[in-house]
Parts: C-alpha cells; structure tokens; sequence
C-alpha cells in the first residue's frame, strides 16, 4: 500500500513548485530591437494550469497522487484590461486535445499571471461543439464584451472512415464582467469556412463590423485564406451576407499560404493599427509569423500603410513545442501609451512583448513596403544605406 506520509509530502511538493512557478518575476530582453521588446519568461504555460483541475487529492480516491487530467498546452489567448487587471481569456488544450477557455490574470501584465479558480462553462447551441478556441475580445462601444471564437464540429458530409474533415464556424459569446457569458447564435456567412474572426470596436453606420476569413476548406483555404470584411445589423442574429476582401494573400511572401486577422485593431489619430498572422509553406512545414498593418478611420476595411515582412517570427525556444515554428497573436492590451502584446509559440505556450503606441506608428507608416520583387529589395537597401553614408559624412558616429 502507499506511505500515507509520502502523499502528504508530494502534495506538499507540487503546492510549492507551483506557488514557486507563479511567483517567478519576469525580465525585459535587452537592447530589444526598437520595435517591441521580448520578456525572458512566457507568461502562461501549461504548468501554470491550477493543481486543483489536474490531481485528485483525495488519498482514498488516489493513494498515489497521480495527475488524472493533463494540460498539454496554454496559448492562442484573447485579451482585455478589466479593472485593475490583465485579464488573458488562455486556450486551454487537454492530454484528449479538447481545448476549453480560462481567464488568467495578473496585476501588472507581465509577470505573475494566475488562473482563476474555475474555467468558462459555455453554453451549447443545438449543434454542440466538439471543440472550441483562439477567442477574440472586443469591448464594444454598445457596452458589451464579446468573445469570438473558432467552434469546431465533425463534417456531418465527411465519407466512412474520414476522422478528419471538420466544418470551422464563428461562436459568439458576450459579457459585461468576464463571469457570465451569454451564447449567442454562431455567426452566419455565405462562406463554407469562417476562422479567425474579429468584431471591430465600433459601429459603422450602425452596424456591426467584422473581420473575416473565409475558406473553403478546414485546412486548406482554396479560394479564400485572405482578411475579410462585412456588416451585420444584429450580434444576436449575426449574419454577414457579403465579405469584401481587406488583406489579400500575395505569391512570394509571408502570407501566400494564408492569413488572418489577430485581435482587435488599435483606434489612433493616424489609423486602425492592425496585428494578424501570415502563413507560408516551406519543407519544414508550415510557418506562422505575425504582420502589421494600418486602415483608414473613416473605412476600417481600407488598408492606407503596410510595412513589408513580417513583424515578428519565432525565436529560439519559441520555434519549438506541440506544433513548431509557430508565432499567434489574437490579444494585445493598450495601457496608457503602453501596448501589451500576447502572443503564442509553436501552439504551446504564451508570452508578452511590449511597446508603445508611438513606435507602433513609426514602424507601420516609415517602414519600406514589401514591392514583391528581390530587386526592389534590394533597392530599398541601397536607399537606406546611401542615406547612412550621407549622415556619416556629416559627421555621424562610426559603429
């Protein structure tokens, strides 16, 4: 039979590791490289998963104090500023590869971010999920706070003996105290496919704006894969009944595969700025990075600036875990002139970089376009370093 002491000593154990492991400061990555910095430490991972969702810790019931319900992976997170907190809506993934959602939260958006107590019970539509992630969060100027999320359920057209083919659809859940959730129902489009969409923050002539993503596929986007744009009268009988295309794909970049909008777009007095994901094939597989971009105020579907290349790609540890070379981004939080933005890696774990709403704007509206050939490029090297060469010989410092 079990020791009676050693269950007392390992729930004793895993209690301190776990405390240890929340209480671990965080450390800004410097020089940073202008645009944004990094922190050491990610801020959520999956041993960050409260102790009480994954051990039985009663000794008759589990005399060895074994995990019964594993936490695989804590990323893909939605994001708000609730109050005094930073508030992450995490995509919580099991050992059974069910994801769920949980709010993580932490006093000064950095460092030390815990769990709440329970994760979100959604309520079932008539057509259950059989899986559900990657929740965007817009405060909307009607006085909610939605959640969009990507609803998964089998294809009820997929052949015998087809495990895989799935149909992707847009959940809709609203709040106004990250307690309870209202379900409403999913977002209707003429679209196959919908992932990836977003619930711009205010209303245009009345009606609600949504970024979309349209595919005909669950993996494969044939036709669609580009940034999408519609309107909608109701978010409680969302239907969007024509998309216009806001980002394309284009052949030879970081976005030929597919794209997708990330969290809600940013309102400053230049522009919408925008954060979304690219993705191209390579023979390593997929690689997912994340881009800018910037539309016009007056028609947030208007794409005005776009830096070229991607603004951010995995690094080191990053470009590794369940699913590698991966970067996600579908929340970031403005603080004052601050911007907090919380992005996944390799679909495993989530971390936080910083910036300010001002270098935001100097990198989307001064940084060279992409002009889709190695020649261009290469003149707008040529520019920059003809330009160098003038301030040197005025009397810049040498490196």
């Amino acid at each position: 039979m079990p020791d009676k002491s050693n269950f007392a000593n390992r729930r004793q154990q895993l209690i301190e590791a776990h405390a240890k492991l929340l209480g671990i400061p965080n450390e800004r990555v410097e020089p940073g490289n202008g645009i944004f910095y990094r922190w050491t430490n990610p801020v959520v991972t999956p041993d960050h998963a409260p102790l009480q969702w994954r051990y039985d810790f009663c000794e008759e019931s589990n005399p060895f104090l074994m995990q019964r319900i594993g936490v695989n992976a804590t990323f893909n997170a939605g994001a708000i500023r609730f109050g005094d907190r930073f508030c992450l809506i995490v995509r919580v993934e099991g050992y059974d590869r069910k994801s769920f959602f949980a709010i993580a939260e932490s006093s000064n958006g950095v460092d030390h971010f815990k769990f709440r107590e329970l994760p979100i019970r959604l309520d079932q539509t008539e057509d259950p999920d059989t899986n559900v992630y990657d929740m965007r969060l817009t405060a909307h100027e009607d006085g909610y706070i939605y959640g969009l999320f990507c609803t998964e359920r089998k294809d009820k057209n997929a052949g015998p003996g087809d495990t895989w083919s799935a149909i992707a659809q847009c959940g809709i859940v609203r709040t106004k105290d990250l307690e309870s959730w209202e379900r409403l129902p999913d977002l209707q489009t003429g679209s196959q496919q919908q992932r990836n969409v977003v619930l711009h923050p205010e209303f245009i002539d009345g009606k609600y704006g949504l970024y979309t993503r349209p595919q005909d596929g669950f993996i494969e986007v044939g036709s669609g894969g580009g940034i999408g744009w519609g309107l909608c009268e109701s978010m409680e009988a969302a239907r969007v009944d024509s998309e216009t295309m806001v980002e394309d794909r284009k052949y030879h970049t970081i976005k030929e595969l597919k794209n997708g909008q990330g969290p809600a777009p940013l309102k400053t007095d230049h522009g919408w700025l925008h954060l979304a994901h690219g993705v191209r094939n390579t023979a390593a597989g997929l690689r997912y990075v994340l881009y800018m971009f910037m539309t016009s105020l007056e028609e947030p579907w208007r794409v005005i600036a776009e830096p070229g290349g991607y603004f951010m790609a995995p690094e080191n540890e990053e470009r590794i875990g369940d699913v590698s070379n991966v970067l996600f981004c579908n929340g970031w939080i403005r603080h004052g002139k601050e911007i907090f933005i919380y992005y996944a890696s390799s679909d495993t774990r989530t971390h936080v970089a910083t910036t300010t709403e001002d270098q935001l704007l100097d990198y989307v509206l001064n940084t060279p376009s992409d002009a889709l050939r190695s020649a261009a490029s290469v003149e707008s090297i040529l520019n920059l370093a003809a330009k160098n060469r003038r301030l040197e010989k005025q009397g810049m410092p040498n490196e």
